[in-house]
């Protein structure tokens, strides 16, 4: 059964090895930050044991970040908790640099959850970056747990469209180096970007948005939680 942690007491927050940086305020500083960053990312590993999926989605409402992240049992895709947060938001909406608007109310929201998952699906992107260090890197970092990006935009990088069939994909290149998979979750569907964010190599991080995804385009666990972050932003 979901739950919510609305009046429920905070849990105490585990230690994140990302918690004493200081926190940019400004675009120089964030790409500084990232790059910075960029080298600790992990891109080798395997979620295929992973039976507790958790996706995170934020919306931005009044300078107010909204997250919630869903736990998603897997292959049942049978929702388990959730979990909300809500963060101020201080930082400027600029391309590349959108961790820095929703990283603090994501990662609360994912502190949140009663059960810590095994693995962790972002409606965003890892080494799909100009910088090579989107969300589900800062994220990955800050919770070290196998985390995947899963953007249904493009945001860097050239590829040829996949095949049709479920599960078919094509590579994401940036100057030549492969940075993602173009990936089909459903036959004849527009496909979603998958990208490393840490500890899951790139075959592991489309396997397990694959394992994650039933019915729809997204994974259950992104869908879920973006469902729910929608109906608050738009209470």
């Amino acid at each position: 059964m979901a739950s919510s942690s609305r009046g429920r007491r905070a849990r105490a927050r585990r230690t994140l090895p990302l918690q004493n940086l200081d926190w940019p305020s400004d675009p120089a500083g964030a790409r500084a930050l990232q790059a910075r960053l960029a080298p600790r990312v992990v891109t080798a590993g395997s979620a295929r044991h992973a039976n507790l999926v958790a996706g995170v989605d934020v919306h931005v409402r009044d300078e107010t970040a909204i997250a919630v992240a869903a736990l998603v049992h897997v292959p049942t895709l049978a929702l388990r908790e959730t979990a909300t947060a809500e963060e101020p938001v201080s930082f400027p909406y600029l391309t590349g640099l959108l961790a820095f608007r929703e990283l603090p109310a994501a990662l609360a929201a994912l502190e949140r959850l009663p059960t810590t998952p095994q693995a962790v699906l972002v409606d965003g992107h890892g080494l799909a970056h100009p910088r090579r260090f989107g969300l589900a890197c800062h994220l990955g970092l800050a919770l070290d747990l196998p985390t995947a990006g899963c953007g249904k935009t493009r945001l860097v990088g050239d590829y040829s469209m996949p095949e049709s069939p479920r599960g078919s994909q094509a590579a994401l290149t940036l100057r030549g180096e492969v940075v993602g998979a173009v990936l089909r979750t459903r036959a004849d569907v527009s496909p979603v970007f998958v990208s490393v964010g840490h500890r899951l190599a790139l075959r592991a991080a489309t396997a397990l948005v694959l394992r994650c995804t039933g019915r729809y385009r997204q994974p259950e666990p992104l869908r879920q939680a973006h469902l729910a972050a929608r109906a608050l932003a738009r209470a």
